[in-house]
């Protein structure tokens, strides 16, 4: 296995990043010390909306309930027309992910799983199946569709292609995911904080004393390690319709995105956002992802600033692995040791 390891520090102020069902920020146990954690399911989200808007031809794909509709249109584009392009489209939709029949009872088309698809897909689909349907408007698409969307390989889908898809009904559109992430865990024990607040009323008379309103919230802040890894071997295969040039363009905006990207929650009230302030990279030919994680096992405790002993402690427990396991990456980079685009340069010249 041919990886791009990132292995990410970054501190986070006043912050509620990832709320989990009563609203607090999430935590977790590790070496006996409750951490905060951000999940790796918030971050994807985040790293997935950043890369989006940096190559967006390239990562557009669309995770959503609502893929009905879309895939009416694309019948449309192709000759089919309404009733018949909306019943294919429901045929399409409770094969790939199960027909919503409450939503349907509310005039709503929505399907009962999310579903990954990129607009590359619903195109391939809207022509492969208008073709069919138009010779025989009662013919059996089930096995069309699969073959539609294999059509359209992932040419507009780099993001299906990191993050993955899950098709229960047909596991030939099921693709595992190249991208490796972890949870965040904050490298020394963190505690919530609540915070008392208070709302005026604009319009209550001067004479009334107290707030129109009062409340808690919960926060932390923290400095998180995390880690996300490219399987470059499955990325190839999932990309072969891609360039060469278009692949490295693809590493490239996922680098910057999982180095770069911040969950939104609360970004208003709380803005959170800051850059990292370590991070490893790494290319390695052969072997396994690693995470760096037990160089914290103990809680940091530190008097003169958590990040720059977290700093240390992840770059000794780094060479420690390497010396001891006799793991040698192919490329072994740091910013800040050298900036952004470099980083990027000498990661991405690795891409197959």
């Amino acid at each position: 296995m041919k990886l791009i390891e990132l292995h990410i520090l970054q501190s986070f102020p006043v912050s509620c990043l990832n709320r989990d069902d009563v609203g607090a920020p999430k935590t977790a146990t590790f070496g006996g010390a409750t951490r905060a954690r951000i999940s790796s399911q918030c971050l994807k989200r985040a790293i997935r909306e950043l890369a989006q808007e940096a190559s967006p031809k390239l990562f557009a794909g669309n995770r959503s309930r609502l893929i009905i509709t879309p895939l009416a249109d694309a019948l449309k584009l192709n000759g089919v027309i309404d009733p018949l392009a909306t019943d294919v489209a429901k045929q399409v939709g409770d094969y790939l992910a199960t027909a919503d029949e409450a939503a349907a009872k509310k005039g709503e088309l929505k399907v009962k799983t999310l579903m990954f698809l990129s607009p590359g897909e619903t195109a391939a689909l809207g022509k492969e199946l208008a073709e069919i349907v138009k010779k025989d408007p009662k013919a059996k698409i089930e096995k069309a569709i699969a073959k539609a969307c294999k059509s359209a390989a992932l040419k507009d889908a780099a993001d299906i292609a990191i993050f993955g898809r899950m098709v229960a009904s047909d596991h030939s559109l099921t693709l595992e995911g190249a991208g490796m992430f972890s949870h965040a865990l904050s490298t020394h024990k963190a505690d919530n904080d609540l915070d008392f607040f208070a709302a005026v009323d604009d319009l209550q008379s001067q004479d009334e004393a107290g707030a129109g309103m009062t409340g808690t919230l919960e926060f932390t802040s923290a400095t998180y390690y995390r880690y996300s890894a490219l399987n470059l071997n499955l990325l190839q295969k999932h990309l072969a319709a891609l360039s060469l040039d278009e692949r490295k363009t693809v590493v490239k905006t996922f680098i910057e995105a999982a180095i770069q990207a911040v969950p939104g929650a609360r970004k208003n009230s709380m803005n959170a956002n800051t850059l990292p302030c370590y991070v490893i990279g790494l290319v390695k030919d052969k072997g396994q992802p690693l995470q760096l994680i037990n160089a914290f096992e103990k809680a940091v405790a530190s008097k003169t600033g958590i990040a720059d002993t977290s700093i240390a402690l992840m770059k000794a427990h780094h060479e420690q692995l390497k010396k001891t396991w006799g793991i040698k990456p192919t490329v072994d980079v740091a910013i800040p040791d050298i900036g952004l685009d470099a980083f990027c340069k000498e990661l991405v010249a690795h891409v197959i």
